[in-house]
């Protein structure tokens, strides 16, 4: 099934797994490694991992398990409480097993490791933890009265789930669409980004240790064709989509087409709004994590920040201060803040968005073009901070999904929240003011999915999803279970 590798450098004193089979329907399938996904670590180029990659006959025989699994199995069927028992194991392993995701994830897409610690192995394990949690708070089935007599309202699974996951954080963005779709009884085909396939497979190890039944999980790394050639599959009940806005159109075309569920985490360009009164040491310490978390490359990273036009200068200098004391450098470091873009290609389009910010006429406070001292052999690019920004730039409109903050002013707080709504993306947000009752109204006037007073992170008990071309349907919480279900009435 795999076989344990052991690199050299920083990761000298880590396995670094490699496979040679696919996880189909929970069992191992042997794959040649020609075509293989080759992971190369963004800090340094070496080969961090290899994996196999699915092929459209893969896809056809993971969703004939599932749909097997699904029609005829088990799994469906048991009562949730038996699939919450079968789930705890997995979810055991997980938690014995964090710090081994931490590193790996580091290692394949260059996240800094006290970032990965938190979001890319705890988070995961913490939201299946709460998933599992709210069971028990369901009606799977409830009675109602009705004008010609009582009517039981029964949730049930939706059926066969393809769960496609990005590369920035794909333990999360796997787990907030796996842990519901299991809970509520489906069976699901994940799809990992081919920039992180390692990750996805060592989960799999878990699952297929937890003893789940045959059928109800697969895990095939694949690249956009097979991608499209699993969204298209007519075994497909539904499908769950983080990434790009410009896949996710393509996605839900394809579900419109077909009549089938989908839900879609898009991207996002969230406004920061700085309020007059607003502390503004505690505004950068805030920051300095909302805005360049992840090294940047994060759909809720709080990337336009939006200042009285009498302080925008004090704004932009104290964004700045934090920007230039970002400690930047090998993701394994602990005191690393920012890490590599995930790929050359990547650190390409991040380094073209910071010229195209010079070509528009913004002003660079801290960073610009060129990459940090040092560290020329990986993918970084210098966190970077404009100011006397236009909402119009296309550095302030389109996601840049890098360590790239704007300042944008405002004058009055009708334009701020005019100018935070005018936005094609709705996805996170935040209000920084001394005045809490106050940030709570201003809150409220933002068409966003979700938004912090004086901070921004997201609740893993809470909603998490966007308005506009941010997406359709939520994830997290109840609601995010509540995705996975039909709804059937029966007049008894």
């Amino acid at each position: 099934m795999t076989t344990g590798a052991t690199t050299t450098g920083d990761r000298a004193d880590h396995r670094v797994p490699e496979w040679d089979a696919l996880f189909i329907g929970g069992r191992w399938a042997p794959r040649p490694m020609s075509p293989a996904i080759e992971v190369v670590s963004p800090h340094d180029a070496h080969v961090v991992g290899r994996a196999p990659m699915a092929t459209p006959d893969d896809v056809d025989l993971a969703v004939a398990s599932a749909r097997h699994a699904f029609d005829t199995g088990p799994w469906p069927h048991l009562e949730p409480s038996e699939r919450v028992a079968l789930l705890r194991r997995f979810a055991d392993v997980y938690e014995a097993r964090q710090e081994e995701m931490a590193l790996l994830i580091t290692a394949e897409m260059g996240s800094p490791v006290t970032f990965s610690r938190l979001a890319q192995a705890w988070a995961p394990w913490s939201l299946l933890d709460v998933t599992l949690g709210l069971a028990s708070l369901i009606e799977w089935e409830e009675e109602r009265p009705g004008l010609f007599g009582r009517t039981l309202v029964r949730r049930e699974p939706v059926g066969v789930v393809a769960a496609i996951a990005p590369w920035n954080v794909p333990q999360m963005t796997i787990m907030s669409k796996l842990a519901p779709a299991l809970v509520a009884g489906c069976t699901v085909v994940v799809k990992p980004s081919p920039e992180t396939p390692l990750d996805a497979l060592l989960m799999a190890e878990w699952i297929a240790e937890a003893g789940l039944p045959e059928g109800v999980v697969s895990v095939l790394p694949a690249g956009r064709e097979v991608g499209e050639y699993l969204v298209s599959h007519p075994g497909i009940d539904k499908v769950a989509f983080t990434g790009s806005t410009v896949a996710g159109r393509r996605i839900g075309s394809i579900c419109g087409d077909q009549i089938k569920r989908v839900g879609l985490e898009l991207g996002g360009k969230s406004a920061a709004i700085i309020l007059d009164d607003a502390d503004l040491a505690g505004v950068a310490t805030g920051l300095r994590f909302a805005s360049f978390m992840n090294s940047g490359q994060a759909c809720a990273a709080q990337t336009r920040v939006l200042a009285p036009r009498h302080r925008h200068d004090e704004v932009a200098d104290a964004l700045g201060e934090v920007a230039r004391s970002l400690v930047v450098g090998n993701p394994f470091e602990e005191a690393t803040e920012i890490g590599p873009m995930v790929s050359r290609r990547h650190q390409n389009r991040v380094s073209g968005y910071i010229a195209l910010g010079i070509d528009e006429g913004a002003r660079v406070v801290a960073g610009g073009p060129g990459e940090p001292d040092g560290l020329g052999g990986g993918c970084y690019v210098r966190p970077t901070v404009f100011a006397s920004v236009e909402n119009s730039m296309r550095i302030a409109s389109e996601e840049i999904f890098g360590p790239v903050v704007v300042v944008i002013p405002y004058d009055g707080e009708e334009e701020a929240v005019r100018i935070a709504n005018e936005s094609e993306y709705g996805l996170a947000g935040s209000v920084w003011t001394g005045d809490q009752s106050h940030g709570l109204e201003v809150a409220r006037r933002i068409r966003t999915g979700t938004i912090g007073i004086n901070k921004y992170a997201p609740d893993l008990s809470s909603p998490f999803g966007g308005y506009k071309a941010s997406g359709i349907g939520r994830e997290y919480g109840r609601e995010g279970l509540e995705e996975y279900f039909e709804l059937k009435s029966i007049a008894p």
